[in-house]
């Protein structure tokens, strides 16, 4: 993105590219049909620990902007859930948009380049396994270090710092729970495969999504959600009757079938094997009669607010994304161009701005490299 706007001011542009193809996390993402935007695109869908910064870059280059580009090219998107844009024609085809836009633009694409070193004196050296390049600017667009097995690294960051510009460190973020070995075997593997509408709280942060029982813990949108604001030792809070006020349900089922058991019950408005394995392990299943009003209200608490304390997340290797990345406060908002070193600009991931799932990061990416690309 950042190049196909420089090469539009008839800038010299040439990208490097690690991969043997351009694109490989495009063409995984939204399981090859690329979620790559999303309608309702905000500041506040971003983490950073400079919330405003990410602002000027969003209302520059919008959703909207990147859907008339799509469209521009005859493709076509559909809206899932929350206001997710995927493209009709697949990831392939917004990875061929881009790159059609580069050849317009005179952008040089050098696959399979492996970079060892940087140097900067009048101009940026980039020595690498093809050569040495020369620039009066450099962008480092090479994200985080999620997925390692596509090839990502901290690469950026090490940039940066050599740079000696402070960065924040990598953490994993929209990455499934892990939960102890106990647990595992005592309610996950047996409801593995399970999923729920719930509402997932953390931190005093919440998302109403799906969640989804695995064989190693929890994931689905939800929980990928709420990983973002978890610190390692912080319980989650599951509400499993999002729509529902638990306690006043239950009193109504016991009115209105008294000889009804209670996992019956909860099978009607929860997948049924949740709701045996929840009767199993923290209720008496019983008929609805014989439950008094303290107990009613006991299994209430736990249908609402279910607390489950993950011992970890499973880590870089299946995070969407990472946390962290180049303080804010050594770029400019306007250009991301640092602010100490004339011509070194970082964009994308590689930035301490993360988006929630839905897209959100795929247009902090073309908004960023949009921004960039009209300065470098």
């Amino acid at each position: 993105m950042c190049a196909i706007q420089a090469g539009q001011r008839g800038r010299s542009v040439l990208v490097l590219e690690k991969a043997n193809k351009a694109g490989k996390k495009i063409l995984i993402s939204g399981g090859g049909r690329c979620n790559f935007t999303n309608l309702y695109t905000e500041p506040d869908a971003y983490l950073s620990h400079n919330a405003h910064f990410c602002k000027s870059a969003l209302s520059r280059y919008t959703q909207w902007d990147f859907i008339a580009l799509l469209e521009k090219h005859g493709l076509s998107w559909t809206e899932k859930t929350l206001g997710q844009l995927f493209c009709d024609q697949k990831a392939g085809a917004i990875v061929k948009l881009l790159l059609d836009e580069c050849r317009e633009a005179n952008v040089k694409i050098q696959l399979n380049c492996d970079i060892s070193a940087i140097e900067k004196a009048e101009e940026f050296t980039v020595k690498s396994s093809l050569g040495d390049f020369s620039s009066e600017s450099l962008v480092v667009a090479t994200g985080g270090p999620s997925i390692p097995k596509m090839g990502a690294t901290d690469f950026s960051q090490q940039v940066a710092e050599q740079f000696s510009l402070k960065t924040f460190p990598f953490i994993p973020g929209l990455v499934p729970f892990i939960f102890p070995e106990a647990e595992l075997a005592s309610l996950f593997r047996e409801i593995s495969g399970t999923a729920v509408d719930v509402r997932m709280e953390c931190n005093n942060v919440s998302f109403k999504e799906a969640i989804l029982f695995t064989h190693r813990g929890l994931s689905g949108p939800a929980a990928l959600q709420i990983s973002s604001y978890w610190h390692p030792g912080d319980e989650v809070s599951v509400n499993l009757l999002p729509d529902l006020d638990a306690e006043e349900w239950l009193k109504e089922q016991q009115l209105e079938r008294p000889k009804a058991e209670l996992k019956t019950l909860l099978s009607q408005v929860l997948p049924k094997r949740l709701a045996v394995k929840l009767c199993e392990l923290f209720f008496e299943n019983k008929p609805m009669a014989q439950y008094n009003s303290k107990e009613l209200g006991a299994i209430a608490m736990t249908l609402s607010d279910w607390r489950l304390k993950p011992s970890g997340t499973e880590g870089m290797r299946t995070a969407e994304v990472a946390l962290g990345g180049v303080n804010c406060d050594e770029l400019s908002s306007k250009t991301l161009e640092a602010k100490h070193v004339n011509g070194l600009y970082f964009i994308g991931e590689s930035i301490d701005v993360t988006g929630h799932l839905g897209g959100y990061n795929f247009q902090w990416a073309w908004a960023s490299g949009w921004c960039a690309g009209q300065y470098v």
